[in-house]
């Protein structure tokens, strides 16, 4: 049976939450996040300063405290609210701007069109691709969680692990062999790094890797946390230490990851362990912890290389190895 235009109005708002941040950056552009509200002035009538309009970044629920008369339990009635449009104007507005095709699909209501409500035009890419991330984000998060629950602990005697001579701490293996390294972000699993019994890497299609990591030990205050790229990297560094270590995953991830940490620990002493890719053009690895160190003032960390180390070795990892290979101990 064909929705109705309020149950396509009500789909819209309930859709519409998962790019709340980037509409309410469109729609009340000199407000900002606090919390897990948006705090803006009010452009619908004279506010000089921001502060008493609020809108619930997890609700979508809208209230202007020097107004009594403005609130609304939706974006699609704030929406309708700011341009002074119908609602059901407001629904297919959003409806467009994100791309849904809520309006557009079999069955569709047959109500007028809408009234010269439009956003801005700039924006509907920018608007349709973040959602269409968003939305991705959302479902491989999904999917991470699915795997990590129905997979169970790793078998210490994994080909990489022991290639790499580490332990397999909290990792688990799917039943297809794989090791799941998981991710990480605002306290919530987003994410997981699937390694193969020859050392193959790939992350979930879609899900967030920037601004995740990958935790080895438990944060004490007192202590130092480490922040490296790769989880066997981090493995070999808590084995050694004992300390706790954030694995980022790769070198672009490290600034993200540091900045993230550092607002959440402030009284931690964080450490980016850096690798040092010698022989690649530019030394990357260098070159990103160097950049995540001076972004938050934390020491940063590289491999000491031996009288005869290898140039392709670059990481703790390939250093521990190394030392084993030789029978001495790094």
């Amino acid at each position: 049976m064909a929705k109705s235009t309020v149950q396509k109005i009500q789909q819209v708002a309930a859709v519409a939450l998962n790019s709340a941040e980037i509409l309410l950056a469109d729609w009340l552009p000199d407000g900002q996040r606090q919390g897990s509200e948006w705090v803006a002035r009010n452009s619908a009538r004279a506010d000089a300063s921001p502060g008493s309009f609020g809108v619930s970044l997890a609700s979508g629920k809208w209230n202007d405290f020097a107004d009594q008369d403005a609130h609304g339990g939706d974006l699609v009635s704030l929406l309708s609210y700011l341009r002074g449009c119908r609602q059901i104007d407001a629904a297919m507005m959003i409806d467009e701007q994100l791309g849904l095709g809520i309006f557009q699909r079999a069955g569709a209501s047959s109500a007028p069109p809408a009234a010269p409500c439009d956003m801005p035009t700039k924006h509907q890419q920018r608007l349709r691709a973040e959602a269409k991330r968003l939305t991705a984000q959302h479902h491989a998060a999904q999917a991470a969680q699915r795997l990590w629950q129905a997979s169970g602990p790793a078998d210490p005697a994994h080909p990489y692990l022991v290639e790499k001579g580490i332990e397999p701490y909290h990792l688990r293996q799917s039943a297809q062999g794989q090791l799941l390294v998981p991710l990480y972000a605002d306290g919530k699993l987003v994410n997981v790094q699937c390694i193969d019994s020859q050392g193959g890497k790939r992350f979930l299609k879609g899900g967030r890797v920037r601004g995740g990591y990958a935790p080895l030990g438990k944060v004490q205050a007192g202590r130092q946390l480490f922040i490296c790229e790769g989880w066997a990297t981090g493995a070999t560094l808590h084995a050694h230490t004992r300390e706790a270590v954030a694995c980022a995953m790769n070198a672009g991830n490290l600034a993200a990851v540091a900045e993230s940490l550092r607002e959440r620990y402030d009284a931690i002493d964080l450490i980016i362990a850096g690798d040092d890719d010698r022989v690649t053009p530019g030394n990357p690895g260098r070159t990103a912890a160097n950049a995540a160190a001076l972004a938050i003032g934390s020491l940063v960390l590289f491999p000491n290389w031996p009288e005869g180390a290898p140039g392709e070795l670059s990481d703790f990892n390939d250093l521990a190895r190394w030392y084993r290979q030789q029978g001495k101990a790094p």
